[in-house]
């Protein structure tokens, strides 16, 4: 059975993956050296590696059941599911382990409704929800580390400890909301109880919130694909998802 949706026509790619024909080339380029394509034994894979990259990108994006989204690549069910499982690992972002001593970084949390209720609990939206810690470069605006998922319940002082980001930042200089009281972070001056702030402080919490503003634009574009507004995969699908869709927009701003 043929497919409708292939790698090999160039106007399906930027639909489906954000990226251009050219950036998407240079995915597949960096894939095969790092050995997502090896040579394996066995029955190998009805789809070239490009048009496997897709399926799981118009996957992400979509948010189409897999009995929906076979017949577009002319696949089984379980063949695309398989596929997914298998390349997912494969397309996450590879997190910053050291930074310059001038980076400054932003993070933030973003809850992701996820209907594996082991790893979600019942959050502020009233739905069971993943919190996923995002911290983003303040100066580029390409996301450096995503922490792993912590149930949507958990507050961002606490998630940012428990999701592993706080390792991974170390001592850099790393600015969050309000909602980091507690921790060594950069966060708004708070009014005092029945007091106002001091002009200096009202005039760095306005910066403040001007720079910190930059992460909730990178969680607007990256929640343009529809797995992060009801995400139905198990276990680590919705962290590799989340990473995936992180190193796809890092992409699209650093080979514009």
């Amino acid at each position: 059975m043929a497919g409708v949706i292939t790698a090999s026509e160039p106007s399906s790619i930027s639909p489906f993956t954000g990226l251009s024909p050219r950036q998407f080339g240079k995915l597949i380029t960096a894939l095969q050296h790092e050995g997502a394509a090896p040579v394996r034994k066995g029955r190998p894979w009805s789809l070239p590696l490009e048009d496997r990259v897709l399926l799981v990108a118009v996957y992400w994006r979509t948010n189409l059941t897999l009995r929906q989204l076979a017949p577009l690549f002319g696949v089984s069910k379980s063949a695309a599911d398989r596929i997914i499982n298998h390349l997912a690992p494969s397309l996450a972002l590879q997190q910053r382990k050291r930074f310059r001593k001038d980076t400054v970084l932003i993070v933030d949390g973003t809850l992701v409704p996820t209907r594996d209720h082991s790893i979600a609990e019942q959050s502020k939206n009233y739905r069971y929800s993943t919190n996923h810690q995002v911290v983003i470069d303040a100066d580029s605006r390409l996301v450096v580390a995503v922490g792993v998922p912590v149930p949507g319940n958990r507050n961002d002082c606490k998630a940012w400890t428990e999701s592993g980001v706080a390792a991974v930042v170390g001592m850099t200089t790393t600015i969050a909301d309000g909602g980091y009281q507690g921790t060594d972070l950069v966060i708004p001056h708070r009014r005092p109880a029945g007091g106002e702030l001091c002009g200096w402080k009202e005039e760095h919490n306005r910066s403040h919130k001007q720079v910190r503003a930059r992460v909730e634009h990178v969680f607007a574009r990256m929640k343009t694909w529809k797995i992060l507004r009801d995400c139905r995969l198990k276990g680590d699908g919705v962290h590799y998802a989340i990473l995936g869709i992180a190193r796809l927009h890092n992409l699209t701003l650093s080979n514009p």
